[in-house]
C-alpha cells in the first residue's frame, strides 16, 4: 500500500454501522512508513467504498482516498469540537494501539 498522508479515522456504532469520526493532520515521514506496512487496501465490500468526503473545510473538491481494512486501533488528540460524534477539526495521529483491538473499541450511538 502507498504511504498515506492523511487518515480517515471510523469506529462503529451500536447498530455495526461504520461511522466517519475524524480525519487527521498531515502525518510525519515516520508514521507514513509505518502505517505503509500495517494498513490492508479494501475493496468494493468497505463501506466506505464510493463514499465522498471534502477535501478540506471551505474547499470544494473531493478528497481522494484508499479505504482499508478497519482492523487498528489509533490513538489521536483532538479538541472538543464535536457536532454528532465527528470532530469539526483535523485530529493529530499519536500512535497505533497494538494492546487494543478494533473489536474492543465500545460502540457510540447511532
Amino acid at each position: 500500500m502507498e504511504s498515506p498522508s492523511s487518515l480517515l479515522l471510523g469506529r462503529y456504532d451500536d447498530t455495526g454501522r461504520l461511522r466517519f469520526l475524524a480525519r487527521t493532520t498531515p502525518l510525519n515521514p515516520a508514521a507514513r512508513r509505518d502505517l505503509a506496512g500495517r494498513l490492508r487496501a479494501a475493496g468494493v465490500e468497505h463501506p466506505w467504498h464510493g463514499r465522498k468526503f471534502s477535501a478540506d473545510w471551505g474547499r470544494t473538491g473531493e478528497l481522494e482516498h484508499q479505504p482499508v481494512w478497519p482492523e487498528l486501533v489509533a490513538e489521536f488528540q483532538g479538541n472538543t469540537a464535536v457536532d454528532e460524534g465527528r470532530y469539526r477539526h483535523p485530529v493529530r495521529f499519536v500512535r497505533l494501539r497494538e494492546d487494543v483491538t478494533a473489536e474492543q473499541v465500545p460502540a457510540f450511538g447511532g
